[in-house]
């Protein structure tokens, strides 16, 4: 049998500061890729076309439509590699390894045409505080194989307790999906009513994509590794429009507080990871957080709420 791990060992170790280069080379690979899906996928709501989605082995865009064919590309973080298959049963390979940008970017690019793919994509990143053209970003960038394998492990407990806090709504709720702009996974609960225009504002970012992505009333939460404002690798929660009270809410459990500045409330990850039981103390941090956006904004709760769902039993209404 194998040894007994605890829970803070099977939450990796995840900091910020010893892998931010890797991070930063991982999050531009997934923009290029990414970039690709959203030429090719008709706009859904709230950029929903875009996402990627975590799998035994890394991350996938899922399948993306090239006329009457269809590809996928799968970052496999175990093999070090990213695969583009298409429906014809053809496969183009990439290894993951040190290299810049430009040449991810060149390599990519090449791929895409071995398989008679031929897509015009946007050239620059979003979201991002510089958005120099991929074909332009020629330094060499580091890629740490075992950092972002545990960046993967982390995901994939976050996107357990993520889909659990999704099945006790009946309402609109988004899929548990990872947004490249942010590099956050995320799931969004919806009041159902249409929400104030989006101001926009996001760094290179048109204001369009907020506009529409905001279009109606949401409790969101999410985690990303670190950056963009915050120190280190974090759960976040936040309302739009954000309702009165919402910030100085008293939300569980005791290690969360409101980020000013963001406008987020946040739960460092290293709080949940070293908890006795990491998934309810997160499990705690999602639903109070709702409930704190729900309350204040007088969602219709017992008509968007329902007992969180259990394997093999269906629901009843």
């Amino acid at each position: 049998m194998p040894p007994h791990r605890s829970a803070s060992e099977e939450w990796p170790a995840l900091e910020y500061s010893e892998w931010e280069p890797t991070c930063t080379t991982l999050h531009l690979w997934i923009q290029i890729v990414g970039k690709a899906r959203l030429a090719q996928t008709p706009w859904i709501n709230h950029s929903w076309h875009a996402t990627f989605y975590l799998t035994a082995r890394g991350l996938t865009t899922s399948t993306i439509p090239y006329g009457r064919r269809t590809f996928q590309v799968d970052f496999d973080v175990l093999d070090d590699a990213l695969r583009i298959a298409t429906s014809e049963g053809r496969v183009a390979q990439l290894a993951l390894a040190p290299a810049s940008i430009a040449d991810f970017h060149a390599r990519f690019r090449a791929a895409l045409a071995e398989l008679d793919l031929e897509i015009e994509m946007h050239d620059r990143p979003n979201e991002m505080p510089i958005a120099v053209p991929f074909a332009e970003d020629t330094a060499k960038r580091p890629y740490d194989g075992e950092a972002v394998r545990r960046f993967h492990r982390a995901l994939l407990h976050a996107e357990r307790v993520f889909v659990h806090f999704r099945s006790g709504f009946l309402g609109k709720v988004s899929p548990v999906h990872l947004f490249w702009g942010g590099l956050d996974l995320t799931v969004t609960r919806f009041s159902g009513r249409r929400a104030p225009r989006h101001p926009g504002g996001a760094r290179n970012l048109p204001d369009a994509v907020n506009v529409e992505a905001y279009s109606h009333e949401v409790s969101s939460a999410g985690f990303w590794p670190g950056g963009a404002g915050a120190d280190d690798a974090t759960f976040y929660s936040y309302a739009y429009p954000e309702p009165k009270g919402f910030r100085t809410a008293a939300v569980r459990p005791g290690a969360a507080t409101f980020d000013e500045k963001l406008g987020l409330f946040l739960l460092p990850y290293a709080s949940v990871r070293t908890a006795a039981d990491p998934d309810a103390l997160l499990l705690e941090f999602l639903q109070s957080t709702y409930e704190a956006a729900a309350d204040r904004a007088r969602w219709d709760r017992a008509e968007l709420e329902c007992p969180f769902g259990e394997p093999g039993v269906p629901r009843m209404v």
